[in-house]
C-alpha cells in the first residue's frame, strides 16, 4: 500500500501540499488529472524521491512499481 501522511511540500513560493494524505491498497492503477499548475508533477517527484518533502512521510512497499510517463519527450521526425 503506498501511504502518504501529512505530507508539507511548499517550493518556487508556493504551497503545493499541506497536510495531505492518502492510502492506495495493493493492487491499484491511479491516474491524476486536474489543472496545469496543481502540483501532479510535483507529487510523482516526491513519491519518486526526486524531491523531499518539507514533512510528512511517503512510504512505498518494496514490491511496488510507481511507472510515469514523461511530460516532455524528444521531438521525432
Amino acid at each position: 500500500m503506498l501511504q502518504i501522511e501529512n505530507l508539507v511540500y511548499n517550493a518556487w513560493g508556493r504551497q503545493f501540499f499541506n497536510r495531505a494524505s492518502a492510502n492506495l491498497p495493493n493492487p491499484s492503477k491511479v491516474s491524476l488529472v486536474g489543472r496545469n499548475g496543481v502540483g501532479k508533477s510535483t507529487l510523482f517527484k516526491l513519491i519518486k524521491g526526486e524531491l523531499q518533502p518539507d514533512s510528512g512521510e511517503i512510504v512505498i512497499p518494496r514490491a511496488a512499481r510507481v511507472a510515469t510517463v514523461d511530460q516532455e519527450h524528444p521531438a521525432t521526425p
